[in-house]
């Protein structure tokens, strides 16, 4: 598989999958995600499943999904809306790049509330554990208008990279479809915000 500095520098159309959680409720004990994969900014296909709320299976839910779907050759780089999905159940993004070969990226909205996060954290089990997978994703890269954490390629490829992946707004399309899609089939339709 060729680099993402050589597709760029090719002007090859570049496939992602966008990992975002979908709404769940307060006593749940299992939240949905939804996985679109888009060639650029083009809808391709998605994939679904579930993790535990507060729980520490994210990192191996998402590694499955890809894997074990017929578009893990296809994608370039993962792409995953912050660190945590189902309320805290934190992603291992080293790990993640490992287990998939495969650049994945963390992107904010903003540069996220430490204090609030580690405050947070207290009220959950292996707070220790949580806060250390949140430093092992690295340093917040802050390339307008994105903030993302990178694991497994340049980080400046990666800023010009997301400008690519992005349609309209501050949110790769991917993501955008991934939380939108999530809502609707929760909610039975799609918000304002993605």
């Amino acid at each position: 598989m060729k680099t993402l500095k050589q597709l760029l520098q090719k002007k090859r159309l570049i496939r992602v999958i966008g990992f975002d959680d979908a709404p769940f409720e307060k006593n749940a004990n299992l939240a949905n995600v939804a996985g679109v994969v888009c060639a650029g900014t083009r809808f391709e296909g998605m994939v679904w499943g579930s993790v535990e709320k507060d729980g520490d299976d994210a990192t191996s839910v998402l590694s499955q999904l890809l894997l074990q779907s017929k578009f893990y050759e296809q994608v370039h780089l993962v792409l995953i809306d912050g660190l945590a999905v189902a309320g805290f159940n934190l992603i291992d993004l080293p790990e993640l790049s490992c287990r998939l070969k495969r650049p994945c990226v963390s992107v904010m909205r903003k540069l996220p509330d430490m204090i609030a996060i580690e405050n947070a954290l207290t009220n959950l089990p292996n707070t220790a554990e949580r806060l250390a997978l949140i430093q092992k994703a690295g340093t917040i890269h802050v390339q307008e208008p994105f903030y993302f954490q990178v694991v497994g390629e340049n980080p400046e490829i990666v800023g010009e990279i997301l400008q690519q992946l992005t349609h309209t707004g501050h949110v790769p399309e991917a993501l955008r479809l991934a939380h939108l899609i999530g809502k609707a089939v929760i909610t039975g339709e799609s918000g304002k915000r993605a």
